[in-house]
């Protein structure tokens, strides 16, 4: 576990947007090509760290990247590949759901590895928390994956603290990562630790105590939806308190001379817990204005001054 903690980039290159969109055409070239010229681009800025997910345009995303490993074989050496399982989308058989199956979980990682031309997953995430879990059937089909060489490490995503801890209970390795939606936009994982005691508590969709959980546990927090789909970086602003922040978005991005991008993600970097963004974006020179958050570190008045001008409202 401290090996992938140690090689990892601080940032993560979520792969949904590869593969030619979510559609029933197949991938072609062009679509290779993107994903060669992406891999390429974020892999020179420093981020080594890919993520997929077996359902990601339909798993056309894994088989261009695949397609481009293939060319390119020697940069699997440079990369940590991830990717998730467990969401089924609606078919002949019932509506969309979660399965943590053994037989869902083994032949998903297989057709992962099939797709992306590789023989092992440095993380499998599984995607969002099945209701229906045996837990002993999960826990030895991640150890049975594991001795076969087939996944490395193991991580969740979509959790909340008392999730893992009830699944760890039963695996004889780590959990490694949890992917949650975190953003300046998407802020109930901080709401919950400061309104605490309070009735505004009541409004937040955050299990409490999943941020502490994570960081006395290493579990490394990868943080999807980073840049809230450029609703402070140049999309179009839905009221008046998204236009208050892409306003001082804008003056800190001159302050610091850099990127909106980048202060959207450092303000999420501030956190202690060592938060991954993860950037789904497939435009280069966005991927390039985000990686520059690398370069700064906001000060605690900037951090709370984003915070509050975000929610709208003074600290409690």
């Amino acid at each position: 576990m401290q090996a992938y903690f140690e090689h990892a980039s601080r940032l993560v290159y979520g792969c949904m947007g590869l593969g030619g969109g979510w559609n029933d055409s197949p991938a072609n070239k062009t679509d290779v090509d993107q994903a060669r010229a992406i891999i390429d681009k974020v892999l020179e800025l420093g981020i080594n760290v890919f993520d997929h997910a077996d359902i990601y345009t339909f798993g056309k995303a894994e088989y261009v990247f695949g397609q481009a490993l293939q060319q390119a074989p020697s940069l699997r050496d440079d990369m940590i590949i991830q990717s998730k399982c467990a969401i089924r989308f609606e078919d002949e058989l019932g509506p969309k759901r979660y399965d943590f199956s053994a037989k869902h979980i083994q032949t998903s990682v297989e057709s992962s590895l099939s797709r992306l031309n590789i023989e092992q997953l440095d993380i499998l995430l599984l995607h969002r928390p099945d209701p229906l879990m045996e837990l002993e059937e999960v826990a030895n089909t991640l150890s049975l994956l594991q001795t076969q060489g087939k996944v490395k490490h193991v991580g969740v995503s979509n959790m909340h603290g008392h999730q893992i801890a009830y699944l760890q209970s039963a695996l004889n390795t780590p959990i490694v990562a949890n992917q949650l939606e975190m953003s300046l936009a998407f802020r109930d994982w901080l709401e919950d630790g400061i309104t605490t005691n309070s009735v505004a508590n009541r409004q937040t969709g955050y299990a409490s105590g999943t941020m502490e959980y994570c960081m006395l546990n290493n579990v490394r927090l990868q943080a999807w939806g980073s840049l809230a789909q450029g609703r402070f970086t140049g999309a179009k602003t839905q009221n008046e308190t998204d236009e208050a922040t892409t306003k001082l978005v804008a003056s800190l991005a001159y302050e610091y001379q850099t990127t909106p991008e980048a202060i959207v993600l450092a303000w999420l970097m501030r956190h202690p817990a060592n938060i991954q963004p993860v950037l789904g974006s497939t435009n280069l020179e966005r991927i390039e204005a985000s990686q520059r958050c690398m370069d700064i570190s906001l000060s605690r008045e900037h951090w709370y001054m984003l915070f509050e001008t975000a929610r709208g409202q003074e600290m409690p």
